[in-house]
This record gives C-alpha cells, sequence and structure tokens, in this order.
C-alpha cells in the first residue's frame, strides 16, 4: 500500500517540486517500478534529459493533440500515445524517457493533468503547465490522509483484458521440461475427463514429486503437447508451445500410507498429491501436465520502437487450433526473443507476404511476386529466449504465418 498522510495547515509548493516529489514516491512505491530500475549512469542522465528538452517535430503531433488532457479511469497508455501522436509508439520521446535506463519513470493515474508545451518547432508533455513568467508556479494541498495500491491505479499500456490471460498461459519450454513434470493420474469419481470444482489426483517423479510443505507452490497450471514452433524462414526449432488447459491448487501433497496385509504384517502404499481444479479452458484428463503458476505481477510498460533493427516473422497464431490466420486483439507468436533483443512495449509493424500473381498483361503469363505492404502494428508483451508473444494492435487484412514484423516507420 502507498500510504499519502498530508496532515497540517495548508501548504503550498512549487509546482516542479511537487512534480519531482509525486514522481519519486510513485517509482519507490511501486514494486514495478523497483523491479524495473536500474543503475542510471551520467551518460543515460544526460540522454534523458536531452530528449526531455527536445521532444518530438510538432509534425509528429495528431492533427487534433489537445493543449491539455485529464487522465480519465479507463485510458490507456496507447490511447493517450494516439490522441497525441500520429505514431503512437514515439510516446518515449514526447513524454522524455530514458528506456535504457527505466523501463517506466513516469507512471500515469486517472486524475492526472497533462499539458503539451510547443516551443522552437519541437512539443513535449509534462504534469505541470509552463509558467508564464520566471517564477514558480505553486498548488495548494489540502490535508488528508488517503491508501491506496500504486500498482493498481497506475494506467495500464492497453486494455488488460486483452493480454491478461495471455501472460500466464503462452509456455515456451524445451523439449524436456512436460515429459518431467507431474502428471494427472485419475480423478475422486474415476472420471475419464475434469473441470472446475473436479478433484484430481497427481504424481511426481522421485526428483520433482508434489509436495505441501511450507515454501512448495501450492497453485499450478495445467498444460498439455508440447508443440514444436518452427521458424518460417529457416525451419529451426525454437522451442515447444505448451497447451494451456487451467489452474489447480494443491490440497495434500504425495505421500505413503500403511495398512494391514491381513497377515499380521503392514504394507506400505502410495498416495498420490490431491489437487482442485479452479479454472479450464479445455477438458483435463489423465496424462495432461502440472507445472508451479508464476507469481502474479503488475505489468505496465511504454510502448516504443525497438532499439535494434528488426526483421522477424509469425511463427503462429496462438489458440488458434488449425486456424490460418489472426485479426486485431488475436495473439501472435514471433520468432525473436530476449537473446534477439526483444522487450515487453516493442511496437512492430505487420507486413503482408505479398501475392503471387500470373501477369496477364504478358504474354507469356509470368508469375510476380506483389509488394509486401504494411498491415497495420503489433505489440509485444512477452518474451522468451527465442520466441516472444505480440497482441495484434490493428490488421486490415488477415495475419498470417510466415508474415513479417519490422521496425515502426
Amino acid at each position: 500500500m502507498h500510504i499519502h498522510n498530508d496532515m497540517g495547515a495548508i501548504a503550498t509548493m512549487p509546482r516542479a517540486v511537487l512534480g519531482a516529489l509525486g514522481i519519486a514516491c510513485a517509482l519507490l512505491a511501486s514494486p514495478a517500478a523497483m523491479a524495473q530500475s536500474r543503475p542510471v549512469t551520467p551518460a543515460q542522465r544526460a540522454t534523458a534529459e536531452q530528449v526531455a528538452q527536445q521532444g518530438v517535430p510538432l509534425a509528429e503531433l495528431a492533427p487534433n493533440a489537445p493543449d491539455v488532457y485529464v487522465v480519465k479511469r479507463g485510458d490507456t497508455l496507447w490511447g493517450i500515445s494516439g490522441v497525441f501522436l500520429q505514431r503512437p509508439w514515439r510516446w518515449p520521446e514526447l513524454w522524455g524517457m530514458n528506456l535504457p535506463a527505466i523501463a517506466n519513470p513516469h507512471l500515469i493515474f486517472p486524475g492526472q493533468t497533462l499539458y503539451l508545451e510547443k516551443k522552437d518547432g519541437r512539443a513535449r508533455l509534462s504534469t505541470g503547465p509552463a509558467a508564464a513568467s520566471g517564477e514558480p508556479e505553486t498548488v495548494r494541498v489540502s490535508p488528508r490522509t488517503r491508501a491506496d495500491s500504486v500498482s493498481s491505479m497506475a494506467l495500464p499500456t492497453l486494455r488488460m483484458h486483452l493480454i491478461e490471460p495471455f501472460l500466464a498461459e503462452p509456455l515456451v519450454v524445451d523439449a524436456q521440461t512436460l515429459e518431467q513434470a507431474p502428471r494427472v493420474v485419475g480423478t475422486m469419481e474415476d472420471r475419464v475427463i475434469m473441470g472446475p470444482g473436479d478433484r484430481i489426483y497427481a504424481r511426481g517423479d522421485a526428483a520433482n514429486p508434489l509436495r505441501a510443505e511450507p515454501g512448495e507452490p501450492r497453485q499450478y497450471r495445467v498444460f498439455r503437447d508440447a508443440v514444436a514452433l518452427k521458424d518460417p524462414a529457416s525451419g529451426d526449432i525454437l522451442g515447444y508451445e505448451a497447451q494451456y488447459l487451467g489452474k489447480a491448487d494443491l490440497v495434500r501433497g504425495e505421500s505413503f500410507e500403511e495398512s494391514a496385509n491381513g497377515k499380521g504384517g503392514y504394507v506400505s502404499d502410495y498416495v498420490p498429491a490431491s489437487l482442485d481444479l479452479v479454472s479450464s479452458k479445455e477438458e483435463i484428463r489423465a496424462g495432461d501436465r502440472l507445472l508451479p503458476a508464476p507469481a502474479r505481477t503488475f505489468v505496465n510498460f511504454v510502448p516504443h520502437a525497438p532499439e535494434m533493427n528488426v526483421d522477424a516473422r509469425v511463427v503462429s497464431i496462438y489458440g488458434s487450433f488449425g486456424m490460418s490466420n489472426a485479426a486485431q486483439n488475436n495473439v501472435v507468436a514471433i520468432n525473436q526473443g530476449s537473446e534477439d533483443g526483444m522487450r515487453a512495449g516493442h511496437v512492430l509493424s505487420l507486413l503482408t507476404k505479398g501475392s503471387r500473381i500470373k501477369d496477364k498483361t504478358d504474354k507469356n503469363r509470368p508469375v510476380i511476386k506483389l509488394p509486401s505492404e504494411s498491415n497495420g502494428l503489433a505489440m509485444v508483451f512477452r518474451t522468451f529466449d527465442r520466441v516472444s508473444y505480440a497482441l495484434i494492435l490493428e490488421a486490415r487484412l488477415p495475419v498470417s504465418v510466415g508474415d513479417r514484423l519490422v521496425n515502426p516507420e
């Protein structure tokens, strides 16, 4: 919790001081900001200051960019970027962010006012209006006490319902991970398929048993069938995508129970672990695998163009189950990951593959390939070593496996 205790008489402070305090408090209080912060070198700080001073050319502004904008509940960073800019991925330059040092130094909240400052042919945003004179502007602070969660208030990059399920669902593993994971062996009523509310039983192996001891995982995700993700260009296997099925809570761990054998002695019987299914996307059955659920994290990243040159391909359409095309708000896997420099927040331009047609104007009817054309935008939101997942923000034509993703223009 981020607790404010503004007690005492009504005070006045220079707005610039309040703005600096507000940003510092947000950074100190937010778990996300603490996780994202890295040491800032003098060169990086100089770059940030230079960008903050320069802003973007006025030609980059949207035609109806407002001089003043009050952030509303339901707003997203991407949406506000489109309010001010023709190319929303240039938001960090407009805001003066130093992405290599701090991924998100300015947390934006509903109720804040953003001011668009224009000077010397360039524009930049601030949380306070430019003072008309050299005197710092002052604002009045009323005494009050409030407690709220900074991470829950901060403006999300996108509408979270579009990507929240995918923050935990896609899983790219090596060939052995699922084979070595604990497996479902049955149900309380010996059902063939299971769903939410059912109790399931599972067992691991000697090296990876399911335990219910303190410090051991209690929440698990259920997966099936690790499908090879092949690079459309090279044919290399980039990893294996496991099919997400649902969630389960561990009730009791694996154990051994002794019982009389009817001959005056005892036998030791193996008893599998018990889990309750919390949710499911599909029916769960014996043989499905369990992996510990990751800790829930606050995700807030800044949309921006990649710092390196990108020429990637769509590997698969997530959750397509045989579908060959994707559209706006669908998720695609691409053939570049963290090893290639991909980061959450990278905005990429989608290109069509360009159709092959017969040139009917030529008597020989040769087959020619039409050029690739811009087809929309996608934003990376989750990365693995050699694969990333991206949300299609806009697409004029269906997106297919093999389509290119490049730096936005």
